[in-house]
């Protein structure tokens, strides 16, 4: 099943700073570059850390107010957190503003796995690196949603082609498969449960899917059996396994 690299849409054409760039620079370059963030690298092009603007609101934030009245409160040691946001509160380089340790994607991994390490890291952007941590392109949440722009004819043809036919060896015209807005319907009766689990669980993987409405039935009731039986040998054991 064919499914879209962060290759294919990521900038290759990155805006970067160094350890010793200056604050006013990082500034100037998401400014003039309109971008909320950038990668800090070395001479090697490794990728040290991450600038976002968020980091320069925390600069900016750090400044005192002259005219805010002081106020009292009670000093119970600071959490890292805390020294590290003092620390970003005084920062005059980028290398004492990034954010560390940096999350990386590589070039080869999925849309989805992309979107799966941009979610759980909480960050808008992702540094893409080669084998040896050098910047090759960065990738944005803007970037991975375009998956979800691919047509519904194309997402029907990739699930008949990919799912049905290659994957399960099914006809076509076994299961009906219906794609409104990036929602697929699949309708019909295959030979076993397995198969049905397959074709939903395939489907929903598929670039630009949003959902998958599973009304497809079947004879066999297989889920007992044990993954070395024949019943699961041949093309479907594989995604057995991963369900």
């Amino acid at each position: 099943m064919r499914q879209n690299k962060v290759g294919s849409v990521m900038a290759t054409e990155v805006v970067t700073a160094r350890y010793g760039t200056p604050f006013k620079e990082v500034a100037r370059l998401l400014t003039e570059h309109r971008i909320s963030g950038l990668p800090v690298i070395d001479e090697d092009d490794k990728v040290l850390g991450v600038i976002s603007e968020t980091d320069l609101m925390v600069r900016q934030a750090g400044v005192p107010d002259p005219y805010e009245t002081p106020r009292r409160f009670r000093f119970t040691g600071p959490t890292r957190g805390a020294r590290r946001q003092a620390a970003k509160g005084h920062a005059r380089t980028a290398g004492q503003l990034m954010s560390v340790p940096p999350v990386t994607v590589h070039a080869d991994e999925t849309i989805a796995e992309a979107a799966r390490t941009m979610a759980r890291s909480r960050v808008e952007r992702l540094p893409v690196v080669d084998d040896e941590d050098r910047v090759v392109g960065i990738v944005t949440r803007r970037d991975l949603i375009q998956v979800f722009l691919q047509p519904d004819d194309v997402i029907r043809r990739e699930v008949i082609d990919e799912v049905l036919v290659r994957t399960l060896w099914l006809s076509p015209s076994t299961v009906e498969v219906a794609v409104y807005e990036g929602v697929v319907t699949l309708t019909g009766h295959v030979e076993r449960r397995s198969e049905a689990e397959i074709a939903a669980s395939m489907t929903d993987r598929i670039d630009g899917v949003v959902a998958v409405v599973d009304r497809l039935t079947y004879r066999l009731d297989d889920s007992h059996l044990r993954p070395d039986e024949p019943a699961l040998h041949g093309v479907t054991e594989e995604w057995l396994r991963k369900l």
